[in-house]
């Protein structure tokens, strides 16, 4: 299948379609992925199983089919994205803390290293923040094939966020420069390890490796940490009509990271910092865990041997 063409296809005709019969052809969709149980649904019912031992297993499957619906509802939307009026984007977006923990540091002209675990929809927070909030600038996993990574790029610049690709030059001090321009939102997608500089955490109970990159941003910048949730809520009354649709996203900005003393090695720090943002949003994903688009392996003990001795040589 080129997927290339199959995404730029709904990026351009998902728009044409009436919301109510997008949503449910993107519900049926869901639903029959997870009725086959494929490898990724599996894989999302053994993370969620890991973040939720309070459930059984036929609580993790029931709510591996409410994960898939959400995810589902994450690509309708992705896909639509670019037609929503500023009116609309507005209503489906609610931020807590931003006021509280953000703002001042953006307004005085400094930047923030954002740490997000994939939850909810970021590309609706990141296409409200690049409008409402501060400019955002972020990195993207390089997907294969190139055509596909080329149409997400666009996408992400359609939508007001400015995107480094992932492997390509000097990622972190592009970041960085980027950081020190100020003014600036720096979201970094980190609950999983897309490379060998990962860092071993405690999440929610099990050791798994996370992306390094929010804690070294803090570190080169010189700049705060913080851990955001995104999850969605259910719209009613004045404010669903507003949005066109019955479905928004609460951003949520934790408080940032204490710094940690500057007379520990960097590594230290970066792991201090790095378990510091996993325990916030680990907060979020055992809260919200049907929001949790993980359908990878990120947990050490889901590993084979060989990718866990690496994973223990690169932690080393």
């Amino acid at each position: 299948m080129d997927l290339a063409a199959v995404y730029t296809f709904a990026w351009r005709n998902a728009t044409k379609v009436p919301e109510p019969l997008l949503r449910g052809l993107f519900t049926v969709v869901a639903d029959l992925t997870w009725l086959r149980r494929t490898k990724s649904v599996r894989r999302m019912e053994a993370n969620y199983a890991r973040v939720r031992p309070d459930l059984d297993a036929a609580a993790v499957r029931r709510l591996s089919r409410t994960g898939m619906r959400s995810y589902m509802r994450y690509f309708r939307e992705a896909f639509t994205l670019q037609g929503v009026s500023p009116e609309r984007l507005r209503a489906r977006v609610r931020v807590e803390g931003y006021d509280e923990h953000v703002r001042p540091v953006v307004d005085a002209g400094g930047s923030v290293s954002l740490a997000l675990g994939h939850l909810g929809n970021w590309d609706l927070a990141g296409a409200y923040a690049s409008r409402h909030l501060a400019d955002v600038l972020s990195v993207a996993e390089r997907l294969k094939p190139e055509e596909l990574f080329e149409e997400f790029l666009r996408f992400r610049n359609s939508i007001g966020i400015e995107v480094l690709a992932l492997g390509q030059g000097d990622v972190l001090g592009s970041l960085v420069r980027g950081a020190k321009e100020g003014h600036k939102l720096i979201p970094l997608l980190s609950d999983r390890d897309l490379t060998s500089t990962g860092i071993e955490v405690d999440l929610a109970g099990h050791r798994a490796r996370v992306a390094a990159g929010p804690a070294l941003l803090g570190l080169e910048a010189g700049i705060p940490v913080h851990a955001v949730g995104v999850t969605y809520e259910r719209l009613r009354g004045t404010r669903r009509r507003a949005a066109g649709t019955p479905w928004g996203i609460v951003i949520h900005f934790y408080p940032p990271l204490p710094v940690p003393d500057a007379e520990l090695p960097r590594d230290e720090r970066a792991r201090l910092l790095t378990q510091g943002w996993v325990d916030q949003v680990a907060q979020t994903i055992v809260e919200h865990t049907h929001d949790w688009h993980m359908l990878q392996r990120v947990f050490i003990a889901d590993l084979g041997p060989a990718r866990q001795n690496a994973a223990r040589r690169a932690a080393g």
